[in-house]
């Protein structure tokens, strides 16, 4: 079992102030495979130090030498992404395809992102007599999810390095292990000491000094509606700025004019993904009621058709969900789905058959789901899809709007026209037309309890960016 024993502050690995160990366990096998340290408020303190030192000087770096800095980071991620990669298989179970691909490459695409937005933001204009300047917020407290975990750290990082900002990272203490690989790719690049500085930890210790520390000008969190409320109030006491990226229950609404069965089908693997670990997954899937047998027999089909399995192995679609802790509340939901009178089409209780090592769930599929059972008002983060019946378009966007989360939602149609009118009634930060998604470009986060602010390209970098005006010039 491999150790990491320190935490990077200010340009150097460093013995944590009070020593505290974690297990860390790869979920395919249930198996502790590499043990890190836990931090505490003083180790809080000693890095926000560092970032407040460091804002002096990093704060004043030209435009050309961030994109510099960003570019070196960038080239030795490439360099080292098969690092990110294996770490992502064994610290979430991802499939190789996806740990070694949409996973590990995020990486790669939000540093180009934060490059060209970099280059392309006007950071200081004049207007009518005034200077309108866009500087850096400060010393920003990032709390990231194990979800997506690089996906969620380079969203963070990337555009806070662009706006000359410094830093303090507590990635998930369940899959830190990619964090702290992103940490030493930081170093190699030749990040300056103090700007960027990582501490594992639990979220009530590490992520409570953060986000109530005065020397913190903002947090940005990433994880469940639940943590992000306590970010919040903890924030509240120092009038920090606060970016969050929280649950999800996204809504497909597969309208009467699209191919159904084709429909389902794509929606199917498309939300079981990841393991259904994505807080943007269509796990509410809406049909017309007089197409429901036929939505029914697709997504059978196409759930049948979903391989879990050993993510080292080949042809396995997905891996375990993330943790004993996680598979018995997603087995708690399917049960309540059975218990409520929702229609089981396929999956259940259970591990797939020859899985009885691992937090394998089957692949799960509920239909006449109505919006009062629990399957369809919380967000379970597994396999699990709940297809649910309407009368006419009016209706469908009643239900999709039916929830207290906004983050995305998703529109099939055979007609552009009509999709992309349906699409501008559903209340969500991004909406997805026969499931074409966005890229690291393209802005993201939720309305309602989905979160505020919003990651990703240039509206990612604004994020961490203040505005300043200054008044009184000669004309």
């Amino acid at each position: 079992m491999k150790t990491y024993p320190d935490f990077y502050i200010n340009g150097e690995w460093v013995s944590p102030v009070k020593p505290e160990t974690l297990d860390i366990v790869n979920p395919a096998t249930e198996q502790p495979f590499a043990q890190i340290s836990v931090g505490s408020n003083a180790d809080v303190d000693a890095a926000v130090a560092a970032a407040r030192t460091a804002f002096v000087d990093y704060s004043d770096w030209s435009v050309q030498q961030r994109t510099d800095l960003l570019e070196n980071i960038l080239d030795v991620y490439q360099r080292r992404i098969g690092e990110i990669g294996d770490a992502i298989m064994s610290e979430m179970g991802a499939p190789r395809y996806l740990a070694h691909g949409a996973q590990s490459v995020t990486g790669i695409n939000h540093l180009k992102s934060a490059i060209k937005s970099l280059n392309t933001f006007e950071f200081e204009r004049e207007m009518d007599g005034k200077i309108i300047r866009h500087e850096p917020i400060g010393v920003c407290g990032m709390i990231t999810p194990w979800n997506w975990p690089i996906n969620q750290i380079a969203s963070k990082v990337s555009p806070a390095i662009a706006a000359g900002c410094t830093m303090i990272l507590k990635p998930s203490e369940i899959a830190p292990i990619s964090a702290i690989v992103f940490a030493d790719i930081l170093h190699e690049a030749g990040v300056p000491a103090g700007v960027f500085n990582l501490i594992n930890g639990y979220g009530v210790t590490v992520g409570e000094a953060m986000s109530a520390h005065p020397g913190i000008d903002m947090m940005s969190f990433t994880g469940s509606t639940r943590g992000g409320i306590a970010v919040a109030k903890a924030a509240a006491d120092s009038v920090k700025r606060v970016g969050q990226e929280l649950g999800g229950k996204s809504a497909n609404v597969i309208l009467e004019d699209a191919d159904i069965a084709a429909a389902v089908d794509k929606g199917v693997h498309f939300m079981m993904n990841n393991s259904g670990q994505s807080c943007n997954a269509p796990t509410r899937m809406l049909v017309p009621h007089s197409k429901m047998q036929v939505a029914i027999e697709a997504a059978e089909k196409a759930a049948n058709s979903v391989v879990p399995g050993d993510p080292e192995s080949e042809g396995v679609e997905i891996g375990p969900v993330i943790s004993d802790t996680q598979y018995q509340k997603i087995q708690k939901l399917i049960q309540s789905g059975i218990d409520e009178k929702a229609n089981l089409v396929v999956g259940g209780l259970g591990k797939p058959d020859g899985l009885e090592s691992g937090y394998y769930v089957k692949p799960t599929v509920f239909a006449n789901v109505t919006s009062e059972m629990q399957i369809a008002r919380e967000e379970i983060f597994g396999p699990v899809l709940a297809i649910m019946g309407y009368e006419d378009e009016a209706d469908a966007i009643d239900i999709a709007n039916d929830s207290e989360y906004g983050l995305a939602a998703y529109v099939c149609s055979e007609n552009q026209k009509n999709a992309t009118r349906v699409a501008g009634k559903l209340r969500a930060g991004q909406v997805h037309i026969n499931y074409k998604t966005g890229d690291t470009d393209t802005p993201f986060g939720g309305y309602k309890q989905s979160g505020n602010g919003r990651e990703k390209g240039l509206w990612g970098l604004q994020e961490f960016l203040e505005v300043k005006a200054i008044t009184g010039l000669d004309n």
